[in-house]
């Protein structure tokens, strides 16, 4: 891949990596607090871990972009997160303040091949794509659990029963 057209993923994917982020803050806002630990199996994440994933892993490759490097020594969620508001306030803090540092990241940059856990060695552009993939999977795993935890749906890429899409100005 050239960095020409690297740059051109790029620039159409940063785009849809923010409008994702702010869905996906939608979403984790609708979690009820008191009902955090709902699982909808035994097998299943809780909410609140589920949360955790969403929200660490964006800003995982947010910081895997920023270093060049994909690598994960431990991913559990930290002991000073208590509940949801507390996922969302460090998502929010650390993905505003990164984002933003990864947008200037030069063409050069995005047309390198980097190696992901000895699994892919693609153009680190195309890793924008497997981050989107990740959390949308994950976000609707999540907004399932919603509704049976007694929340309201957000709208996430149309009208949802709780919040109907209308038309822009009516």
């Amino acid at each position: 891949m050239t960095p020409e057209q690297a740059a051109f993923f790029a620039e159409t994917l940063l785009p849809q990596v923010q409008k994702e982020y702010l869905t996906t803050r939608r979403v984790l806002k609708a979690i009820p607090v008191a009902k955090e630990s709902y699982r909808p199996h035994p097998d299943s994440r809780s909410a609140l871990e589920l949360a955790w994933h969403i929200a660490s892993s964006d800003v995982w490759f947010l910081d895997g972009f920023l270093t060049g490097k994909f690598e994960m020594d431990d991913d559990s969620m930290p002991a000073d997160l208590a509940n949801t508001e507390d996922i969302l306030a460090l998502y929010e803090d650390s993905f505003e303040s990164k984002l933003p540092q990864v947008s200037k990241l030069s063409p050069e940059f995005w047309a390198t091949p980097r190696p992901f856990f000895g699994i892919y060695n693609n153009p680190t552009v195309l890793y924008l794509q497997f981050m989107l993939h990740h959390s949308i999977h994950h976000r609707g795993q999540l907004s399932a659990y919603l509704r049976p935890m007694g929340a309201k749906v957000p709208n996430i890429y149309g009208g949802s029963f709780d919040e109907p899409w209308t038309e822009p100005g009516s």
